[in-house]
């Protein structure tokens, strides 16, 4: 167990940087550290007027906003726990949910609520907006009054000068209590509800505070779902608890907005998933690369170095000019845009993690990464390969430490499954860690096609050549009578842009299995395609539902 306590870092940020800006919603308003303490402790004094008590769960349901982040604040300050739910869940999961972790509270988006059957989540007390933070919803006469009131409530407790003065103090949360419920889509079967502790976020945001290269006042763009721990994680928890400046994308935005926002925001550090990075690289560096004249001149030592510096120089300007690194995670970075972004010297990193880590598992420095790498083992962790050779041999992931979760709660049976009696976390993900200690992942385990030679194969290894390609979207290779076939999602933007036919996109994805093929060994060979006309089907993280398709 840390000494450092999460609630510690929470106070101590609202009281040292009570003047600065803290939340922006993006083209929206903007709160300082001193709004952002005075809203939380107003839902305090509401929780206890209305008979909340510690370890009581409160359900978050919306999309990113600073008012998504008050209540998060709110409720782990308080000793409550936290249920942020991905907005993007059909209503009968979104009922599962609220009923499986037992929320008695749900603060909710007016739009998503107009969705849902308050009759089908029968513990629910009390439901507040996260438009205006008024009542959509109130169980009986004390809720309603806890609600009324405690502007009052609060005008005498905290009079005067009392919050910017740093005058109160948080209840008292120990490292070892539940902080927060993450449920995971999951790509099968039922969500599970990842039992987050203080001690687990605190570990996150322990590490970030040593090793990452932010400092107070710094601004950054949070993009990724905050309901998921990445983002919370990254984008908030840990810029929030040194006096950052969060400028929040309240909508689901398109890279084009995200690189909008960049610069204008100038962020000084950038978190992102794979998918953006690699659609500018697809999108914007590839076509410029293929055009016949740029292809002489990189044959050409001095234009080859001009150029790559060229290229870097508007992707800095792109990214807003002012940031220290990007760090990507969340999902495998494909090699070939990673190296080719390791030609130019642009400042990437690739880390990793899982939910159930809270999620950090292993990050690096930039200027300390190795291509194909995600970092190393973080130090409130220890990590090893299940396999007689780590350095050769290809094993599965396990995990122990201080950001490992509790337990799926209510799930013995999943806990055990994946909790075993050492303390250990087995991951599902494949990997080795070479002699300098980098960790490499090749692949989830229950992806690995076990080839007809007995050689296992990763498809993710095939999808990673193949989606790089111009025109396709996005791809999948799956094994049918002992045989593997890519399953094709074309780029709807280029398909319409370029008037593509169907033709025209069975030659050229016909040609690019023949690179493929050509590339890796005979076992890893894909036999035919198959083109996808209509988008994969994916969780609400945006993880395709590969088992759909096997």
């Amino acid at each position: 167990m840390l000494d450092e306590r999460l609630i510690n870092y929470i106070e101590n940020s609202l009281k040292k940087h009570h003047d600065l800006p803290a939340l922006s919603d993006y083209k929206g308003e903007t709160y300082s550290y001193n709004e952002i303490a005075r809203q939380i402790l107003k839902f305090h004094l509401f929780y206890e007027q209305a008979g909340i008590k510690q370890g009581d769960k409160v359900a978050l349901l919306g999309k990113n906003s600073a008012r998504w982040c008050m209540v998060y604040l709110s409720a782990i300050t308080y000793g409550a726990v936290i249920v942020p739910v991905l907005p993007d869940f059909r209503p009968d999961d979104l009922h599962y949910i609220v009923n499986h972790s037992e929320a008695v509270i749900l603060f909710c988006a007016d739009n998503i609520y107009q969705e849902m059957d308050l009759r089908k989540m029968p513990l629910i007390r009390a439901v507040l907006s996260l438009t205006n933070f008024q009542a959509l919803h109130m169980d009986g006469e004390i809720l309603a009054d806890a609600l009324k009131t405690a502007d009052t409530h609060f005008d005498k407790k905290y009079a005067g000068d009392c919050i910017a003065s740093g005058n109160y103090h948080f209840p008292d949360i120990t490292n070892d209590q539940l902080a927060e419920i993450s449920y995971t889509s999951g790509t099968t079967g039922v969500s599970k509800g990842v039992m987050l502790t203080h001690n687990n976020l605190s570990a996150n945001v322990w590490y970030a505070r040593r090793m990452m290269p932010l400092k107070h006042g710094d601004a950054i763009v949070s993009f990724l779902p905050l309901a998921h721990t990445y983002g919370c994680a990254f984008e908030f928890l840990f810029p929030f608890s040194i006096g950052c400046h969060i400028t929040i994308l309240t909508r689901t935005p398109s890279p084009q907005v995200i690189i909008r926002a960049f610069q204008e925001v100038q962020p000084a550090l950038i978190l992102s998933v794979p998918l953006v990075i690699e659609k500018i690289y697809r999108n914007q560096i590839l076509p410029e690369l293929r055009k016949r004249h740029i292809k002489r001149m990189l044959g050409i030592p001095g234009l080859r170095k001009m150029i790559h510096a060229k290229i870097k120089n508007k992707l800095v300007r792109s990214f807003g000019g002012n940031f220290r690194e990007v760090i990507i995670g969340g999902a495998p970075f494909n090699p070939e845009a990673e190296l080719f972004f390791r030609k130019i010297t642009f400042p990437y990193t690739v880390g990793y993690g899982m939910t159930e880590c809270g999620p950090l598992i292993s990050y690096i420095a930039a200027t300390e990464s190795k291509v194909g790498s995600c970092g190393k083992p973080i130090d409130t962790l220890e990590v090893k390969i299940d396999s007689p050779d780590p350095l050769q041999t290809i094993g599965e992931i396990l995990i122990r430490g201080e950001n490992v979760m509790q337990g799926y709660y209510k799930n013995e049976k999943a806990t055990a499954d994946i909790l075993d009696s050492e303390g250990w976390l087995h991951s599902g993900d494949l990997g080795l860690i070479d002699g300098d200690g980098y960790l490499f992942i090749k692949g989830r385990a229950d992806n690995m096609i076990p080839g007809s030679s007995g050689k296992n194969i990763h498809p993710e290894e095939l999808e990673a050549l193949l989606d790089n390609k111009y025109a396709v979207g996005e791809s999948l290779v799956v094994q049918r009578d002992d045989r593997l076939v890519a399953l094709i999602h074309p780029d709807s933007e280029v398909v319409e842009k370029n008037k593509l036919s169907k033709d025209d996109l069975q030659a050229m994805f016909r040609h690019y299995l023949k690179e493929i093929n050509e590339s890796v060994p005979s076992y890893m060979h894909v036999t035919r395609f198959e083109i996808q006309t209509e988008e994969f089907t994916k969780t609400p993280k945006r993880t395709i539902r590969r088992h759909l398709y096997v």
